[in-house]
């Protein structure tokens, strides 16, 4: 039976310099009257935990290349931002005439590699931490050293759904319980078998978590998630746990090898899009 799910959003103070996460995190709970129980899961924003670990680069003082020129002219984005990106993607799958490169990090698919320049000081950007599942994998270890509960831990971010306008959450790693839950070979409500599904357990906590962090001002870079359906777990997590091979991927396979003859556009749409359209923010 379903049971009620709840979100508690804790407001920390806002960080540009490197800093004691797990430290401040117990004191944000405790200024929030919130305790961690048993079960339950904290999710952290990347950028919180990015900073944190001091993964904040002044842009002035990256060295550029004649890739990062190459791909800054082809793609109209900033020269430093381009270095940053070919030095922290793992694939650089093709990119837009707006500034922004599609690649995959750590198992996650999503433009110009996760790197932010909102919420930090002028002319700095913060890039994603640099081995996530070990973030999330020592955080929990900490806190629950802390506060003798079994938790699960999300570093949540936010992406872009394929075709859709608008931000979402996105687990980009997760600690102490099955970030999957394996659907197949089970029944539907009319005895089908599931064929295919497997939910996104770590995903769908992060849709929740960043529903009350926000996005912009809100100071709220933590939220505890109470009554989710997780199974805990001391297994450590790597992004190969939850990244799907890319030939069984319906968008890179199809936006790729795939793509029919007469699918691929004759000029780009970002010719005819303004920013905003683009960037679906």
């Amino acid at each position: 039976m379903p049971q009620p799910l709840m979100v508690f959003p804790i407001k920390a103070p806002v960080q540009d310099q490197p800093f004691d996460l797990v430290a401040t995190i117990l004191d944000s709970l405790h200024a929030e009257a919130v305790t961690l129980e048993e079960g339950d899961v904290l999710a952290v924003s990347t950028k919180y935990t990015a900073i944190a670990e001091g993964r904040i680069v002044n842009m002035d003082d990256v060295e550029i290349s004649d890739r990062a020129r190459e791909l800054a002219d082809r793609y109209k984005m900033d020269v430093s931002i381009a270095q940053l990106v070919i030095q922290e993607a793992d694939h650089i799958f093709g990119g837009i005439e707006m500034g922004f490169l599609l690649t995959s990090n750590n198992g996650v698919i999503s433009p110009n590699a996760g790197l932010d320049r909102s919420n930090i000081p002028s002319g700095q950007v913060v890039l994603l931490p640099e081995n996530p599942y070990e973030s999330a994998e020592r955080i929990r270890q900490q806190l629950q050293e802390k506060v003798g509960a079994h938790i699960g831990v999300i570093l949540t971010d936010s992406w872009l759904v394929p075709g859709r306008y608008g931000t979402t959450g996105v687990a980009v790693s997760a600690s102490g319980f099955n970030p999957i839950k394996d659907e197949r070979g089970k029944m539907d409500l009319f005895g089908n078998p599931m064929a295919v599904t497997q939910v996104g357990v770590a995903d769908s906590l992060a849709v929740c978590a960043q529903a009350v962090m926000g996005e912009r001002n809100e100071a709220t870079p933590i939220a505890v998630i109470r009554g989710a359906d997780i199974e805990l777990s001391s297994a450590k997590l790597t992004a190969e746990n939850v990244s799907i091979p890319w030939h069984m991927c319906i968008y890179v396979e199809s936006l790729t090898l795939g793509i029919l003859p007469d699918g691929a556009p004759t000029e780009p749409f970002s010719r005819t899009l303004n920013k905003r359209d683009v960037a679906g923010a």
